[in-house]
């Protein structure tokens, strides 16, 4: 079972996308098999013109639908997620997530826009029709911060739930691993 890591930020770097590395790492020590797309990297005028022919955006498509699980980072800017990762959602079929595990993680200046996952990212991630939307973690620009020699500093609790969201991810990869193994005896 592979898990997509999916970035909608626009800056390279950016505290999402650090968020999101962090994640992987923690994920592949736990023998966990993972794949990156990073949404600003795709062909930007296909992007926007939702054109689904061109070979790069069809390439992301398909290593959403390979995926078991994504975990998808945004900042959060004006209340909102990315317009980045929603032009990319947009080019999703309706079903896009179908059966699929979502871990939703995101940065922002305050924690003034901690909701935003909840009102703005995870209804247009529920429409997509995932299998399930794990709890989100929300870090504020302040939690999540680097330092050159010492690379990313996670506030203790941001790396709690971080901690706990790699948990919940693997455990309920497991457990469908189980029940598509009990289904097929």
């Amino acid at each position: 079972m592979s898990i997509l890591l999916l970035s909608g930020s626009p800056s390279s770097p950016s505290r999402s996308t650090r968020l999101l590395h962090h994640v992987g790492d923690r994920l592949l020590e736990r023998g966990q098999q993972i794949l990156s797309v990073h949404v600003r990297d795709l062909p930007p005028q296909a992007l926007l013109a939702a054109d689904y022919t061109d070979p790069e955006l069809r390439a992301a498509s398909q290593l959403v639908a390979q995926a078991d699980a994504i975990v998808i980072a945004t900042p959060i800017y004006k209340a909102a997620y990315s317009g980045l990762l929603k032009a990319f959602l947009d080019i999703l079929p309706q079903d896009g997530l179908n059966g699929k595990l979502i871990l939703p993680l995101a940065t922002g200046g305050s924690q003034s826009h901690l909701l935003a996952l909840d009102y703005a990212l995870r209804p247009v991630l529920a429409s997509l029709s995932p299998r399930h939307i794990l709890p989100s973690v929300y870090a504020t620009d302040a939690q999540v911060q680097w330092n050159e020699v010492q690379g990313l500093l996670l506030d203790a609790p941001i790396q709690s739930r971080l901690h706990d969201g790699v948990n919940l991810l693997i455990d309920s990869l497991a457990f469908m691993r189980r029940q598509t193994t009990a289904l097929a005896a």
